[in-house]
């Protein structure tokens, strides 16, 4: 049995995850708004109903993480090599997304 499930809710801010929510369910976030929580558990079922989550397979997660990351390396590609977002120690300085391998 699993011990997590995913679900895609987008973030709206302020009162998403409110002070109790945090107290009792433990979030991991991912690019396209991919939330981790535990699986088997009241609160993280209620809370998924509140937020209009839309429940994920772990390999519907992967695709959707997959997707993500392919997008931002692409725009990270396309930046020409004298950007400043691509020279370490600048204060816009971005790096290359890595590759995420979700878990059960």
């Amino acid at each position: 049995m699993a011990n997590y499930q995913y679900c895609e809710a987008e973030c709206w801010g302020k009162g998403f995850i409110n002070h109790e929510d945090s107290r009792k369910i433990s979030f991991e976030s991912f690019p396209a708004n991919l939330w981790k929580i535990p699986a088997n558990n009241q609160d993280s079922n209620r809370w998924i109903s509140g937020v209009n989550g839309v429940r994920k397979t772990l390999a519907e997660a992967q695709a959707l993480v997959d997707a993500a990351i392919a997008a931002e390396q692409a725009d990270y590609d396309a930046l020409p090599a004298d950007d400043p977002r691509k020279i370490e120690g600048h204060p816009g300085y971005l790096g290359r997304a890595t590759d995420i391998t979700l878990t059960e």
